[in-house]
Formats: C-alpha cells, sequence, structure tokens
C-alpha cells in the first residue's frame, strides 16, 4: 500500500507540472504581452521596482487579529485567529520558496493609548518591527499596513466622521513612519486596506448612483493624502519609499472609477505612490462559499467564464495605471478550498498570475492559515510544520511570474 500511494503521488505530481507547462503556453498566448515603445510608460521606474516584487506572500490573520475589547495580554492577538506565533524560520521557508514579497497585514487599534494621542503600545509596535526584519533580513520586500482598524471610531470614508478618521490616521502613520524611516526601499507602506461603509448595504458594492458613495470616495481621497503627507513629513527614506494606496474597499471599480484619485506626492517624486487592489475573481469560484447559490469548486482555463474576469481586471489596470508608468499591486489574491479542488487552485493561481505579470503588476496571495472546517480556508502554507502543503500551487506560481 506504502509503494502503491508514493507511486501514485508521483504519477499526480507528474501529470500536474505537464497541466501546468500546457496552460502557461496558453496563457502567454492569450494575454496580450506589454509593449515596449507603444506604451513607453510601462518602463517607468515604479513599474520596475513592482516587477522586483515577484510573487508575494501574506502573513494574514495574525498581527490583523483583532476584537471588540482589548485583551488583557495584547500580545495574545498574533496567534489569536492564526493560532501559532511567527517565527524567522517560517519567513525563512517562505523565502525559499521563491517568494520575494511578505505582507504583513497590522490592526493598531487594540494597541493604541485611549485619549486622542492613539499613542502605539510600544510592545506592540516592538513586536511587529521584528516580524518586518524576518522578512528585511531575507532581502524581500515588506508592505506593512493599517489592517482592520475600519469603524466609526477609528477609519470610517464618511464625511460625519472625518475628523476622527483623519486625527487616527496621522496619529498611527506619524508613529509607524518615524519608526520605520531609516528602512531602505524594501520597506513599503500601504496607508489603508479596505476603506469601506462598514454595515452598509455598500459595503462591499460602490453605488455612484448614491451620494454617500460618492461621499466616500472622496473621503477615501482624502485620506490617502493624509496618509502620503504624513509619511513624507516624517524624513529619512520616508521622503522617497514607495507607498500604496487603495481605492473604496480595494476594489477594481474602487480604483477606477471617476472620483478616485491619486494623492499628490512631493516635488521631485515621480509615481512613487502604488495603487493597491484587492481581486478574488471569478467570486463565484474564488471567494463564495461552498454551498451558496452560484458557488462553484471548478476553474478552466479553455473556459471564458473561468477567465474572462481575471483577464478583464488586468486590462483595465493595465489601460489606468501601468501603461502611465503608475505600479500596481494586487496585494490580496487567492481561492479558498472547496472539497479539496487543489488542481482547480492550481490552475486557477498559475493563470492569474501570468496574467497579471504580462500586465506589469504583481499579486500577492492571501494566507490565513486556514486549512478546514467551513471557514475562508486559503492557506497553503502550514506554518506549524514550516512547509507549503500545494507545492503544485507555488511552483505555478513561481513560473508564472517568471
Amino acid at each position: 500500500m506504502t509503494v502503491y500511494a508514493a507511486d501514485c503521488a508521483a504519477e499526480w505530481r507528474l501529470t500536474m507540472k505537464k497541466r501546468i507547462t500546457v496552460w502557461l503556453f496558453a496563457a502567454v498566448v492569450a494575454v496580450t504581452v506589454i509593449g515596449c515603445g507603444r506604451n513607453a510608460g510601462v518602463n517607468s521606474e515604479a513599474n520596475k521596482f513592482v516587477k522586483s516584487m515577484k510573487i508575494g506572500w501574506n502573513l494574514g490573520n495574525t498581527f490583523d487579529a483583532h476584537s471588540e475589547q482589548n485583551k488583557s495580554d495584547e500580545m495574545a492577538y498574533e496567534s489569536e485567529w492564526c493560532g501559532i506565533v511567527t517565527t524567522r524560520e517560517m519567513i525563512d521557508a517562505v523565502k525559499a520558496a521563491g517568494f520575494q514579497t511578505i505582507r504583513i497585514p497590522v490592526s493598531w487599534h487594540n494597541h493604541v493609548s485611549s485619549d486622542d494621542s492613539y499613542t502605539i503600545s510600544e510592545t506592540w509596535l516592538n513586536r511587529v518591527q521584528e516580524a518586518v526584519d524576518y522578512g528585511i533580513a531575507n532581502e524581500m520586500h515588506v508592505i506593512l499596513n493599517i489592517h482592520h482598524d475600519n469603524g466609526t471610531g477609528y477609519v470610517y470614508p464618511a464625511s460625519e466622521y472625518m475628523e476622527q478618521s483623519k486625527a487616527y490616521v496621522k496619529a498611527v502613520w506619524s508613529q509607524i513612519a518615524e519608526r520605520f524611516a531609516d528602512y531602505d526601499e524594501h520597506l513599503i507602506l500601504e496607508g489603508l486596506n479596505e476603506p469601506r461603509l462598514v454595515g452598509t448595504s455598500n459595503e462591499w458594492w460602490l453605488d455612484l448612483g448614491r451620494q454617500e458613495c460618492v461621499d466616500a470616495v472622496g473621503c477615501i481621497n482624502e485620506l490617502n493624502q493624509i496618509f502620503v503627507d504624513t509619511v513624507r513629513a516624517s524624513g529619512g527614506n520616508n521622503q522617497k519609499r514607495y507607498l500604496l494606496v487603495p481605492g473604496y474597499a480595494a476594489s477594481l471599480q474602487g480604483a477606477t472609477n471617476e472620483y478616485f484619485e491619486l494623492p499628490e506626492d512631493v516635488k521631485g517624486n515621480k509615481n512613487r505612490i502604488l495603487v493597491e487592489v484587492h481581486g478574488y475573481t471569478p467570486y463565484s469560484f474564488a471567494l463564495q462559499a461552498p454551498g451558496e447559490n452560484g458557488s462553484t469548486d471548478q476553474w478552466n482555463i479553455g473556459d471564458a467564464a473561468s477567465t474572462a474576469d481575471i483577464d478583464n481586471m488586468m486590462n483595465t489596470l493595465f489601460e489606468k495605471y501601468v501603461q502611465n508608468g503608475i505600479g500596481v499591486v494586487i496585494d490580496e489574491f487567492g481561492a479558498r478550498d472547496k472539497n479539496g479542488n487543489i488542481q482547480a487552485r492550481t490552475d486557477f493561481a498559475a493563470y492569474y498570475v501570468s496574467a497579471a505579470a504580462k500586465k506589469g503588476i504583481t499579486c500577492c496571495w492571501w494566507d490565513n492559515n486556514s486549512f478546514s472546517g467551513g471557514g475562508e480556508n486559503f492557506g497553503i502554507f502550514h506554518r506549524a510544520s514550516c512547509e507549503f502543503l500545494y507545492p503544485e500551487l507555488v511552483e505555478g506560481m513561481m513560473k508564472a511570474c517568471e
């Protein structure tokens, strides 16, 4: 039985490698290659920088864990959702697998003082810096952000709450920027994560026919500008550091609608502000819960229903930003496990990364260290054992971004 199982596993891996080669060739044919002469902007320093980020991985459900009430031990948040404390060994393994970028989402509101200064706990900031240093020591690009601080008491993109939101963004980013001012350009700061009207019917869908949605976009523009101004004013390498900013909910529509505007940068900086987008698409396959109407666990490169949304996303971002010299990072994407559909997820991941790479866009897989149960199982790297459970999926992404 042992020999038979090993033989089957080896045959399955060989089959998967053949499949990856076949559809990668098809993806190259299907996706328009960036033209050097026709779109000179694609050769901008910003786009070259994004290309150097290669492929990324999210340390999800870790420093971004939060609760309604502060815990007595604030350091318990790190393992509250993911079940394990991050180690240097883990990040070494992620780098060894070929990932050149790590995104470290951080929620801060359970770690700031209750007064208007929003003073960040020194203990928490030290630990976040330690995790950042794991990536920097591996010569990786590291993305650091404000993550689940979405709420009326912290950051909420509505005119009614703007004074509160502006004060929070400025206070928190002043402290983060000061702490990391001497880090080189391997460190990328991301202003906000999925800013949106939490708790409303338009939380995840922007209806520009509604004034509150138009107002939300305007508020996000203003908060992005405060983020940029605050970081630039902190001095050191922050004056020229690449910064990531999102549109509404970090969605494709949020970053490409007529009301969204990129922040102005300081004089002398050209295209040092990058656009952040999240893209779990096609939704029915990548994100929608199994059992819901319309959800599917199948993805096929030969089916337009599988590839159309991905191609449209990459084409739209290329035409709006990349060809104009502005870098784009899809710093969250992935497909949750549905009934063990690893073959479909492998095909999807490599096609997605290939489609993005052909348009000059870098992607970061969302990994929440979740592999079982009825939740959003986006895990690919098993942190306790420091191994990737689906090596073919990782290999496909690596080949796709070469």
